[in-house]
């Protein structure tokens, strides 16, 4: 699992496509998690494993699994290979499927035979691959319908989505945005899409998204959505999602369009070809023209930041406001380093106060929500980006699920530094607990270990943070280690995540605090 996840965080951070191996039997099944975690994110990715000599397939040998069955439900494609002549167009495709199009995994498994013998083949000149790499037109109509609704409309919203990431379309997005003057919204995995410093940057949406996001979502008259999939943590309930706003979706997947969400104009194509087009149909529109609408956002905006949940960085029980640990992050690596969340509250709060300000700079896992993604992640970001710092930003769940990976960091020095916000719960499943199920509270509090005593072990710096005077100083002496570090920061155990859109419910029914006298984050 740790390889496949390392694999997906390097595609993230690189842009190039992520490999990982495993044996036969266990080797391939420990993979599974990490490739449906780049499916479900769309993470181009090459998974390769060996298998059995060719003629004991299907009969039970030693490590014998059918991993092409277990892994067709959540590849892109999937190869079986049982000639070593076949492994070099088989290796050649995977990655041009990977990459082309919506981007996702492949599968390749190779049996043991195929490996072991020789070949004088070479890898194919050219790869034309039916139904892979064919740009599709954009409707000119839908073009036109789109334009015309964007003319129209007097509370347009942008909602950004991984897309916009996946097909290198960020200057497109604002060029377009700029044009027309409309704010910006974005999902978990469209941080970074956007400059958060922009005039039209908006904020994160969805159910733990910022109050004003979600407001202007709920009141817009045109949601012009691109490379996002209406998910249900973004859209809630959806008979009442967004109920007086036409919708444009720019997908290039086509069967996302009106999905999940009626949709008045859909538009199949790449967002990086797809916007141009769009801007160029749309009228620029001057300053004065959406002033008022603008105005109004930032007045919702400002009463919704105003609120200081960390104060001075302590909570209720004298431990660390986790918000505040994540906003002084933020600030202390300039907002620029590659951040890896696992998930969890912990999530919420990086996507929400850490402040992004460039491109592939936040990775999470994010449709499947796989908890002990961000170590092993963050491995293979480090190494995809070399130049930047990476930041794993861990719950001690999601950490103790993974830490044999800090022999890895280790063993082959990569630069990874950890920044641990032990609440000794599972905080979000503690959370979900205590509001909705009337604190019925079960298998959500971990006692935990000294963190201090195991990074020892591992040969990994430690440095422990209790309050908020220690918090920078532990940050700092992490940045100076030449190598792997550890930032233990001892957070509040009952502090939640809000607003928070309970399941079931819709953006207007956010719940924003909790308990008598609660001031939440």
């Amino acid at each position: 699992q740790g390889a496949a996840h390392a694999a997906d965080g390097y595609a993230r951070a690189s842009g190039k496509v992520g490999v990982c191996l495993g044996t036969s039997g266990p080797g391939a099944t420990n993979l599974i998690t990490g490739i449906a975690t780049a499916q479900l994110d769309s993470i181009p990715m090459v998974a390769i494993t060996g298998n059995v000599p060719g003629a004991l397939i299907g009969k039970d040998a030693f490590q014998e699994i059918d991993i092409t069955g277990i892994t067709l439900p959540m590849t892109k494609h999937n190869i079986l290979v049982r000639h070593a002549a076949d492994i070099p167009r088989a290796i050649a495709e995977a990655f041009h499927i990977a990459r082309t199009g919506r981007p996702g995994p492949v599968h390749v498994d190779i049996t043991k035979d195929a490996l072991t013998s020789e070949t004088d083949a070479t890898l194919p000149e050219t790869i034309d691959l039916p139904g892979f790499g064919r740009d599709v037109r954009v409707d000119a109509a839908a073009l036109l319908e789109a334009a015309d609704a964007i003319e129209h409309a007097r509370r347009p919203v942008i909602l950004a989505g991984h897309g916009i990431l996946l097909g290198n379309a960020v200057d497109e997005l604002m060029t377009f945005a700029e044009k027309t003057r409309i704010p910006i919204a974005w999902t978990l995995l469209g941080i970074g899409a956007v400059d958060e410093r922009h005039p039209l940057a908006y904020g994160y949406m969805g159910m733990h998204g910022w109050k004003h996001v979600n407001r202007a979502i709920q009141s817009a008259d045109l949601l012009i959505a691109l490379g996002m999939r209406f998910d249900d943590r973004v859209t809630g309930k959806v008979s009442t999602y967004a109920p007086n706003a036409r919708i444009i979706h720019v997908d290039i997947d086509p069967s996302e369009i009106g999905k999940n969400v009626a949709v008045e104009v859909g538009i199949a194509g790449d967002v990086k070809w797809v916007l141009p087009a769009l801007t160029t149909a749309a009228r620029r529109r001057t300053e004065d023209e959406r002033a008022d609408y603008l105005a109004e956002l930032a007045q919702w905006r400002a009463a919704s930041e105003s609120v200081s949940w960390h104060g001075s960085g302590a909570w209720k029980d004298g431990l660390l406001s986790a918000d505040y640990v994540i906003s002084r992050l933020g600030e202390l690596t300039d907002h620029v380093a590659t951040y890896v969340a696992d998930v969890g509250q912990h999530q919420m709060w990086l996507a929400r106060y850490c402040g992004f300000r460039r491109p592939d700079s936040h990775l999470s896992s994010g449709g499947l929500g796989t908890m002990g993604y961000a170590l092993p992640s963050a491995m293979g970001a480090a190494l995809g980006r070399p130049d930047v710092e990476t930041w794993a930003v861990c719950g001690d769940g999601g950490l103790q699920m993974v830490t044999q990976e800090l022999m890895t960091v280790v063993a082959d020095r990569i630069p990874v530094k950890i920044a641990l916000l032990d609440n000794k719960k599972l905080g979000m499943i503690r959370q979900w607990q205590e509001i909705i199920y009337g604190g019925n509270y079960h298998s959500s509090t971990l006692p935990g270990p000294d963190w201090a005593k195991l990074c020892e072990a591992y040969g990994v710096p430690c440095f422990r943070a209790r309050t908020p005077e220690e918090v920078d100083t532990a940050i700092r002496a992490a940045q100076a280690v030449d190598g792997p570090a550890m930032v233990w920061f001892e957070t509040a155990e009952t502090q939640n995540v809000f607003p928070m859109m309970p399941a079931g419910k819709g953006l207007s029914d956010l719940i924003e605090t909790w308990g008598e006298g609660a001031e939440e984050a």
